[in-house]
């Protein structure tokens, strides 16, 4: 179950990325947030799951002998239920990019939505944060550094429209006094944050077991 849970984040938050900057606001650089969200994404979640997020991998992987065909159902479902939630969110958040009203905008903008952008983003940089620079399966790595700064470049483009990708309760705060968003937004960044962080260290220590 835990290497299905991680199949489903990681291939959730690469197709957000997509559906969010291809028909957001990254223009010619929603390339770039794709492949740093693929790529921080196999950085958190290769060491448990493989990091595989595509059936088509999965397929080749099995092939390869390199996945037990018991575990190929629970990979694929995983992939695919991911995907289509991320596909709805996704395009419901597009609504809120158009009408955008975040940080160096004015204005408050909707609680819901940005609540929903803060803990989307800020749960892919903690769940990035505690996989690559605290989790046994991935100590001693070089490579912590690159996978958290790419995850804030490929957050900030496919969520920064609806808020202006904060995903740090200090950042927002800072935002604030420096009037590059209205005090009626702190409460939203605040609430996503924090959220996001208590739920993604509960799900780093289901997945990562013993760890």
């Amino acid at each position: 179950m835990r290497k299905y849970l991680v199949e489903f984040i990681g291939t959730f938050f690469l197709v957000l990325t997509v559906v969010l900057t291809v028909n957001g606001t990254a223009g010619i650089m929603a390339p770039v947030a794709i492949g740093a969200m693929l790529m921080v994404m196999i950085y958190a979640g290769g060491h448990i799951s493989g990091a595989h997020f595509n059936p088509a991998v999965t397929l080749g992987v099995l092939i390869r002998g390199k996945v037990a065909m018991s575990d190929v159902p629970g990979y694929l479902i995983a992939q695919i239920v991911g995907g289509i939630l991320a596909a709805m969110l996704g395009s419901h958040l597009i609504g809120s990019i158009e009408g955008a009203v975040g940080i160096s905008t004015g204005g408050v903008f909707d609680f819901m939505d940005g609540v929903i952008a803060e803990f989307l983003g800020t749960f892919a940089l903690v769940w990035v944060i505690l996989h690559s620079a605290t989790a046994k399966g991935t100590e001693g790595n070089s490579f912590y550094g690159l996978a958290i700064g790419f995850t804030i470049t490929a957050c900030a483009y496919s969520l920064g429209g609806v808020t202006g990708g904060a995903f740090n309760p200090a950042v927002a705060i800072g935002v604030s006094f420096a009037e590059m968003t209205d005090w009626g937004n702190i409460a939203t960044f605040l609430t996503g944050q924090l959220l996001a962080g208590a739920l993604a260290a509960i799900v780093f220590k289901y997945v990562n077991g013993s760890d």
